[in-house]
């Protein structure tokens, strides 16, 4: 492989790779912080990307390119199917209501 390859090779590892972070983020906490238009938009993006690399036959910008439309689609459905866990597990981050009881997270 020649420099220019293992660049473009390195470039997208580290582009698709620091999506993976967001995928764990949503299954962990809830997808609330994210936009439906962002990820709209970045697919689009992505995919004008891939559709690019097709027309130049350029092996790591299609399988780059490919590998973050299919994060950004798991991230898309993540986002639609899993709820905001704190809100999910009772703990949220919004205060009680004035007047009313707080929770007892110890059991007593």
């Amino acid at each position: 492989m020649t420099l220019l390859g293992e660049i473009g090779t390195l470039a997208a590892i580290c582009t698709t790779g620091a999506f993976v972070p967001q995928i764990v983020k949503i299954r962990k906490q809830g997808g609330e912080d994210l936009s439906y238009l962002m990820l709209a938009v970045y697919f689009v993006g992505v995919s004008l990307w891939l559709i690019y690399g097709l027309m130049l036959h350029a092996a790591a910008v299609i399988w780059a390119n490919a590998s973050s439309d299919l994060l950004v689609a798991i991230a898309i459905v993540l986002k639609a199917t899993h709820a905001d866990a704190s809100r999910v597990a009772g703990l949220s981050r919004e205060p009680a209501a004035e007047g009313a009881p707080e929770s007892d997270l110890a059991g007593d």
